[in-house]
């Protein structure tokens, strides 16, 4: 069984992650942005994902296990979805959100941002389990993207586009 970090009647507790889903309940999550310039990594989730399979997201996104650190969590997820090691992910901000993500599955996120900065020599390597694509797309290309082809991309990284891009990129969105 799968726990989160989840609020149920206001306390924080323990709870089995797709209940949580299902209940939308608000809980904790982490979602890096892998950067090289002003270009984002973009990752495909695989086709096998509960929700939004086959749709594009930022770099990872994951919930922490009860009690884990936002940062170790980031660097966990790295590492368990895209085989990346040896970055400084940087926290940026908190931002909260809430998203139907289909089969009545609801995403109600208090996320911890993190952007890290890749060398031009990263090494990935797909979880395929996790990922089956990956992408660098400039957040120019990734906003004209979204308002194109919206349905491709989760509706979280739509909505971190739309509402929160300065918070996290530092920069105004297009969108």
């Amino acid at each position: 069984m799968d726990l989160i970090p989840a609020w149920e009647k206001g306390k924080l507790k323990a709870l089995e992650k797709l209940s949580v889903h299902q209940k939308g309940l608000k809980h904790k999550a982490v979602s890096v942005f892998v950067m090289k310039g002003n270009k984002v990594l973009l990752q495909r989730r695989a086709l096998g994902k509960y929700h939004t399979p086959g749709l594009w997201a930022n770099t990872c996104c994951t919930h922490p296990h009860w009690m884990e650190h936002p940062r170790d969590c980031a660097l966990r997820r790295l590492e368990q979805e895209l085989g990346i090691t040896g970055l400084d992910p940087q926290f940026r901000d908190h931002v909260e959100y809430r998203a139907d993500v289909g089969n009545g599955l609801i995403e109600h996120e208090l996320v911890d941002i993190f952007v890290a900065d890749a060398p031009d020599d990263l090494r990935i390597f797909l979880n395929p389990d996790e990922v089956m694509e990956i992408d660098w797309m400039s957040l120019d290309q990734l906003s004209g993207d979204l308002k194109e082809r919206t349905d491709r991309y989760t509706p979280w990284l739509a909505i971190y586009m739309d509402q929160f891009a300065d918070r996290i990129f530092g920069t105004a969105s297009a969108i």
